[in-house]
């Protein structure tokens, strides 16, 4: 049975799919409860789900919209249900994120934004250009503003630290997380990428901004839209 893609307004989202979504979350209920996700109806514009017949393998809540003028995805909430088949369902769900990006900012270099946990989370951003923060590297002055820029949109203003991109939530996160990637399959991430989380607290609800450039060539040439995760 093949996989379906769709993309919808928020708004018109039913209690049943957020049933659906919750579903996904198994064990980590507290992280993606019914509660939480029927929030996100109001706090974006766009719903992308997969399905394998009536079966939901993931799905993610985002908005297209610029910041300060710079195109930006912006990935609020995104899980999948952690079978066999997520890395499918996963590299659909991302290559639609790049398609609607496409028509949204046509020949413009686009920034995709997320909030990470767990190190799995950058395979998302594999295919991405100057990934920050990324193992060895010391952000920008520019990189850091973006930082405040992002946690500010995310509505975690003043609780980001620009110079690790580690959003301290003090025990009550107002952010969603991206919960997809490798460790889902059971195959570990790097283990330079592993140690960007050493210092963030996850009985706080701590998190960190992630952020890369799909730039405008490889949304055109149709490269992003193909690439597998990692």
């Amino acid at each position: 049975m093949g996989f379906e893609v769709d993309t919808r307004d928020c708004s018109i989202l039913s209690d049943s799919e957020f049933e659906a979504m919750a579903e996904l979350a198994g064990g980590r209920a507290g992280l993606f409860d019914i509660g939480f996700l029927s929030k996100q109806r109001d706090e974006w514009v766009l719903v992308c789900t997969v399905k394998e017949g009536s079966k939901l393998r993931a799905y993610s809540f985002f908005t297209l919209e610029r910041i300060g003028g710079t195109p930006a995805v912006l990935i609020g909430v995104a899980d999948s249900d952690g079978t066999g088949k997520s890395a499918k369902a996963v590299d659909l769900l991302l290559a639609e994120h790049f398609r609607k990006a496409v028509l949204a900012f046509p020949d413009e270099d686009v920034l995709v934004c997320g909030m990470a946990i767990f190190p799995a989370v950058y395979s998302v951003f594999g295919g991405l250009n100057d990934v920050v923060p990324r193992p060895g590297y010391k952000p920008t002055g520019e990189e850091r503003a973006w930082a405040r820029r992002i946690a500010r949109r995310f509505s975690a203003d003043g609780q980001i630290d620009d110079r690790n991109f580690v959003l301290n939530c003090g025990g009550r996160p107002t952010t969603g997380v991206l919960n997809l990637g490798k460790s889902r399959t059971g195959e570990e991430p790097d283990h330079d990428i592993m140690s960007l989380f050493g210092g963030i607290d996850h009985a706080s609800g701590d998190r960190i901004v992630v952020c890369g450039w799909a730039m405008a060539e490889d949304l055109a040439s149709g490269a992003l839209l193909k690439r597998p995760s990692g």
